[in-house]
């Protein structure tokens, strides 16, 4: 009895080892499992103590290592992901197995996009000293292959990469505003600057428009040698005359080359904007796949606001290269993408003819198609020709006016210039009639309770007797607009003033401030809801909403949203039934007799040849009416008859009479 008990605890105690054999030894399988968490968590230094024998004694641990590190950082792996299909029948002769070669998937995302690949991994069953004992175990028959097939030989990997071309700014007539043009890009190799080095340095940089001690910070880059080109400054290729008179100085080498152009320099340059080098802050908030340390960027205008279409998108190709024979194979590859073109509304020769009516003045005008909402130049002066930012200059470009100032995206105290704008309110709402009078005598007005205290409200000119709403455009009557804003609610007047688009996000594809009524959403008193009136009191708007303000007296009542870019939407209409357009006609009537009639406050813009219609103002820049403050002038205008054009001028420092003039000289010499 005793015997059979002994013999069947050794039974018992035979199996219990071989059952804890059995859980201490893992599959081939669950080895690689144990790998794949390695492997996709980049812990590539305990993968190197899972490869077999005889891959240790071909790649030494910092040659496996540092190969996977490097290749892996240089291709920017991201999102690894490996899998295998897993065999869950056991098989018979699995204890026995020495080998076993298992077939894998790796997927990941890199510089070049996403990647896949088949692959396959060969586990040998060894022996190997673990804490003084001998164990049994899987490891990996380990080659380069794993990072990619393709360089499972030894061969190296490569990265090149294909830069996108920027999209190009066409006006509505196909000619360039911001275009990739052919370049010279001059240069010198120091060891051929020879005994008259300072001669050579100061000629040169007369004429490449640059300092000598920006050509001595050039070559004195840590990377430059005697035998070096050192690129100093890109020409464009039209300018002839001056790349032959470059050509001619002694040392001065030059390659061909691209670069990015704006054609009408200042006259477009806030309306483009320019491009320049990206900063360590833009990567910052940049996508990585389309960025790097020598990409460029927009900046300001156009350039910016479409940086996402324009800038497009780099190809880029990871390739391994045989070493001996050169020959490449594609690991991964993305095809570039390359920039799409804008073609805008804008009129270029417009654009170029308003800005030169400023002859370097301070000032901004939006120059719009009423009848289709379409931006036909939009102009801020004065201006740095883009040009000059991209490539340099010697020049001092910094000026008073502050001529960085985009003051088309900005807004400004209208003045008399949203009178047609009151007018359309109160009639629309009832407050006035179109021939209803007001009994208005002398020069200033004040209301009679004395609440306004010693405030009064001056006219342009003295009149006395009735005042219609035709006469007070004409005369630009301040007393006879604050008396109509006060006929009617502070809530109708400020909703009716909503409807043209203040207080909101103009709907435009440019930067622009957003136009004020007040700094509160309410008036604190009927001073500055009488002052708002004639475009005073704390009210402030851009020219292009004031020229875009206009255009319900063309379009039945509606404004329309205004529009840069060319598309098939245009007319599109951002607010309906603004104004009742039955008022249509008296307001526009009274706009032709501001210039046409001998009491308008425009009759220098009545001119032969051209009937033209509009309405003055000058904005008071100051906080009271005793303070000495400077003014703006304003002064919208278009054709009244064939109304293809509309004009909202502003001009800093300047009388409405000022900015007339200016718009009848611009209008002389408008095809």
């Amino acid at each position: 009895m005793k015997k059979l008990t002994v013999l069947l605890l050794l039974v018992l105690l035979t199996v219990a080892l071989a059952a804890c054999n059995n859980e201490e030894e893992p599959t081939a399988e669950e080895r690689f499992m144990e790998y794949i968490t390695l492997w996709e968590d980049g812990k590539f230094e305990e993968m190197y103590e899972m490869m077999s024998a005889s891959s240790k004694e071909e790649f030494s641990k910092e040659e496996a290592v540092e190969r996977f590190e490097k290749i892996y950082q240089d291709v920017g792996i991201e999102e690894l992901k490996v899998d295998f299909e897993q065999n869950e029948e056991e098989e018979e002769d699995a204890e026995d197995e020495t080998e076993k070669t298992i077939p894998f998937q790796a997927s990941m995302n890199s510089v070049a996009g996403e990647n896949e690949f088949d692959y396959e991994a060969t586990w040998i069953k060894e022996e190997r000293e673990v804490d003084s004992e001998t164990e049994e175990n899987w490891y990996v028959n380990w080659n380069p292959g794993f990072i990619f097939p393709e360089i499972a030989e030894g061969q190296g990997v490569g990265i090149t990469s294909v830069p996108a071309e920027r999209g190009e700014i066409f006006d509505r007539n196909g000619n360039g505003l911001a275009i990739n043009d052919d370049f010279i890009e001059f240069g010198v190799v120091p060891g051929q600057l020879g005994e008259e080095e300072e001669e050579t340095k100061e000629e040169l940089a007369e004429l490449l428009d640059m300092s000598v001690e920006a050509i001595d910070q050039k070559l004195d880059a840590g990377w430059v040698q005697e035998d070096s080109f050192v690129p100093l400054k890109k020409i464009p290729a039209e300018e002839k005359e001056r790349i032959e008179a470059i050509a001619e100085v002694e040392a001065t080498t030059s390659r061909d080359a691209t670069g990015r152009y704006y054609p009408y320099g200042e006259a477009a340059a806030h309306l483009t904007g320019y491009i320049r080098q990206v900063t360590a802050e833009d990567l910052e908030k940049l996508d990585d796949d389309k960025y790097n340390s020598n990409s460029v960027i927009g900046h300001g205008g156009l350039e910016a606001e479409f940086e996402e279409t324009l800038s497009g998108k780099p190809g880029v190709e990871v390739y391994a290269v045989d070493e001996e024979t050169d020959e490449r194979t594609t690991i991964a590859e993305t095809e570039v993408e390359h920039g799409e073109d804008i073609e805008l509304t804008v009129d270029a020769d417009v654009q170029e003819k308003v800005y030169q009516s400023y002859d370097g003045e301070g000032g901004a005008t939006a120059a719009i198609n009423p009848t289709t909402g379409e931006t036909l130049a939009l102009v801020s002066s004065p201006a740095i020709d883009p040009n000059l930012r991209v490539y340099g200059t010697n020049q001092d470009i910094g000026d008073e006016l502050d001529p960085s100032l985009n003051r088309a995206m900005h807004t400004f105290a209208p003045g008399s210039v949203v009178k047609p704008i009151t007018a359309a309110i109160a009639m629309t709402n009832g407050a006035i009639e179109s021939e209803e009078t007001m009994d208005i005598n002398g020069k200033t007005w004040s209301k009679d309770d004395g609440s306004w205290g010693s405030y009064e409200i001056s006219r342009v000119t003295e009149f006395n007797g009735p005042v219609d709403v035709t006469n007070a455009l004409i005369r630009s009557d301040n007393i006879f607009f604050a008396r109509t804003a006060l006929k009617m609610e502070p809530e109708t007047f400020r909703s009716g003033l909503e409807d043209f688009g203040f207080d909101e996000e103009i709907p435009y594809d440019y930067p622009l401030y957003n136009s004020q009524i007040s700094n509160e959403d309410t008036f604190r008193d009927d001073l500055l809801m009488a002052n708002t009136a004639y475009g005073q009191g704390q009210m402030e708007m851009s020219v292009l909403h004031l020229a875009t303000a206009y255009t319900p007296f063309f379009n039945e009542g509606n404004l329309l949203k205004p529009a840069i870019v060319q598309s098939e939407n245009t007319p599109d209409v951002w607010k309906e039934n603004v104004t009742d357009p039955e008022y249509n006609d008296v307001i526009k009537n009274a706009l032709r007799q501001v210039v046409a009639h001998e009491a308008g406050t425009a009759r220098a813009a009545n001119i032969d040849g051209k009937a033209l219609a509009g309405k003055t103002g000058t904005a008071e820049l100051k906080r009271t009416k005793e303070e000495e403050g400077l003014e703006n002038g304003w002064f919208v205008v278009y054709p009244s008859e064939n109304t293809d054009i509309l004009l909202a001028m502003m001009k800093e420092d300047a009388k409405s009479g000022d900015v007339v003039e200016q718009a009848a000289d611009l209008f002389r010499n408008m095809e």
